[in-house]
C-alpha cells in the first residue's frame, strides 16, 4: 500500500518590513544621487540673494517677484515639452519660431475681418495648428529618420518667414479685435483670479489699505494656495503609505513632518508674494495645471516611462517591444501643442502678434531643461526641475534688467551659465 502524504498548508509570503532609514544616511544618499537638483536650487537662491543686494532690495519686492513669475510662464511651458523631447535623445530648435507663428495665427483669427473669431474657437484652432506642426516634425523624425536637429532647424527658418508673411512685417495689436474679444483674450496672459469685490460687486480695496484688507480682497487666490498646500500634504501622506506598504525605506516620522512643513511653508511663501500684489495670475494657474499633468504623464503612464526607456537605450527599447517611431511621432505632436499653448500665452501677455515673437525662446527652453537637471544624453530629467530651470533663466533676465546691465553682458552671462549646467551634467555622468 502506497503511503499518502498529507498536503502541507500553503505558507503566506512574509509581509514587507517597515524600514525607517536614518536621517543622516538619507540626506547623504539624497545629495549623492541628486547633485544637479541641489546645485540648481542653491544657484537659484544665490542668484536671488545677489540681485537683492545689487538692486538694494528691489528684486525681492512682491511686485517684481510677481511679475517675474508671470515672465517665467512662457519659457516654463516650452521647457515642459522640451524635457520630454530631450529625454528621448532628440532636440527641438523650432519652438521659438513656431511659438511666434501660432501666436500670430491666434491673433489674426480674432483681428482679421474675414474671421473675427472669438477667443475659444481661435485658441482651439491654434492648438490644432500646433498639433499639425508637431505631426510634421514627428513624421520626418520618426518615419523618415531625419535627425530632429535638422528637421526642427529647417522649421525654425521656415516658420520665422511665415510669421513675417502672416503679420505683413508689422506688429498686429489685439486692440483691432472686437473689444469683448480683446479683453477676454488679454486675461490669459495678463489677468488675475477674480477679487472679492469683483465677485460681490463691492468697492475695490486700495493697495495701501493694509495687509489684512488686501489679503481679504484676494480671497480666491488665498483659497487656491491653501488648496494646493492641502493637496501636497495629502499626496505626501499617500506616497509615504505606499512606500511603507512595499517595504521601501522612508524618513523617520519627525523628519517627514519637518519636510512637509518646510515645503508647505515654501508654497505659502510663493503664493503670498503674488497675493499681496495683485493675486494669482491666470497664467500661473495654467502653468501649475500643465506641471501636474505632465509630471503624471512622465512618471506614472506607460507612454511617459517608455519615452525614458527610449532615451536611455533606443535599441534595447525597440527589442523590448516598444514601438519607437509611434512614440516619437506622438511626442512631437505633444510638443507642437505645448508650443501653441506657449504662443497663446505669449501673444496674450504682449497683447499683440509681433515679427520678433519667440526669438531665442528655443535656447531659453533648452537651457531651462538642462539647468533643471535634464541630461542631453537622454533618459534623465524631471518636469519640476524644468520649471525651476525656467525660473533661473527668468531671474537672470529680470535681475540684469533691473541692474541696467548692457545686453552684451546679459547674453554672455546666460551662455556661460548654460555651459556650466552642461558641464555639471557631463561630470556627473562620468562619475
Amino acid at each position: 500500500m502506497e503511503a499518502t502524504t498529507k498536503p502541507q498548508p500553503q505558507q503566506q509570503a512574509p509581509a514587507p518590513q517597515v524600514q525607517e532609514a536614518g536621517l543622516g544616511a538619507l540626506i547623504v544618499s539624497s545629495v549623492k544621487h541628486n547633485t544637479k537638483q541641489y546645485t540648481m536650487a542653491l544657484a537659484l537662491v544665490a542668484i536671488w540673494l545677489i540681485f537683492a543686494f545689487v538692486t538694494e532690495g528691489v528684486f525681492l519686492t512682491s511686485r517684481n517677484l510677481s511679475n517675474l513669475f508671470v515672465q517665467t510662464v512662457t519659457t516654463a511651458i516650452l521647457a515642459i515639452g522640451m524635457v520630454l523631447v530631450i529625454v528621448t535623445g532628440h532636440i527641438d530648435l523650432s519652438v521659438g519660431s513656431v511659438l511666434g507663428f501660432t501666436g500670430a495665427v491666434c491673433a489674426l483669427l480674432m483681428i482679421d475681418e474675414r474671421f473675427s473669431w472669438g477667443v475659444v474657437p481661435a485658441t482651439f484652432a491654434t492648438l490644432v495648428v500646433g498639433l499639425a506642426v508637431g505631426a510634421w516634425h514627428g513624421f520626418w523624425v520618426a518615419y523618415r529618420k531625419v535627425p530632429a536637429f535638422i528637421v526642427t532647424l529647417a522649421s525654425m527658418l521656415a516658420f520665422r518667414g511665415l510669421i513675417i508673411g502672416l503679420t505683413g512685417g508689422q506688429t498686429q495689436g489685439l486692440e483691432m479685435a472686437p473689444a469683448s474679444t480683446a479683453e477676454a483674450f488679454k486675461r490669459i496672459g495678463q489677468g488675475y483670479l477674480p477679487t472679492l469685490s469683483s465677485l460681490t460687486g463691492g468697492a475695490e480695496v486700495a493697495p495701501d489699505a493694509g495687509l489684512a484688507a488686501v489679503v481679504a480682497e484676494h480671497a480666491t487666490s488665498v483659497v487656491l494656495v491653501l488648496v494646493i498646500v492641502l493637496l501636497f500634504v495629502l499626496e505626501s501622506l499617500r506616497a509615504r503609505r505606499a512606500r511603507l506598504k512595499f517595504g521601501f525605506s522612508v524618513l523617520p516620522g519627525y523628519a517627514e513632518l519637518l519636510r512637509v512643513a518646510l515645503l508647505s511653508a515654501l508654497i505659502l511663501a510663493f503664493g503670498s508674494i503674488m497675493i499681496v500684489y495683485l493675486g494669482i495670475p491666470w497664467s500661473i494657474v495654467l502653468l501649475l495645471g500643465l506641471t501636474v499633468v505632465f509630471s503624471f504623464v512622465a512618471a506614472s503612464t506607460t507612454f511617459g516611462r517608455r519615452l525614458y526607456a527610449i532615451g536611455g537605450n533606443p535599441e534595447a527599447a525597440r527589442l523590448s517591444g516598444i514601438n519607437v517611431p509611434r512614440h516619437t511621432f506622438g511626442l512631437f505632436m505633444l510638443m507642437g501643442v505645448m508650443t501653441a499653448v506657449g504662443g497663446i500665452v505669449y501673444t496674450s501677455r504682449l497683447n499683440a502678434a509681433t515679427t520678433s515673437a519667440g526669438q531665442n525662446a528655443e535656447l531659453d527652453a533648452i537651457a531651462a531643461a538642462v539647468i533643471g537637471g535634464t541630461s542631453l544624453l537622454g533618459g534623465e530629467g524631471t518636469i519640476f526641475g524644468a520649471i525651476v530651470g525656467a525660473l533661473v533663466m527668468a531671474s537672470l533676465d529680470n535681475g540684469m534688467s533691473l541692474m541696467n546691465l548692457d545686453i552684451t553682458f546679459q547674453y554672455v552671462i546666460k551662455g556661460l551659465i548654460l555651459l556650466l549646467a552642461v558641464w555639471v551634467d557631463m561630470a556627473q555622468r562620468k562619475k
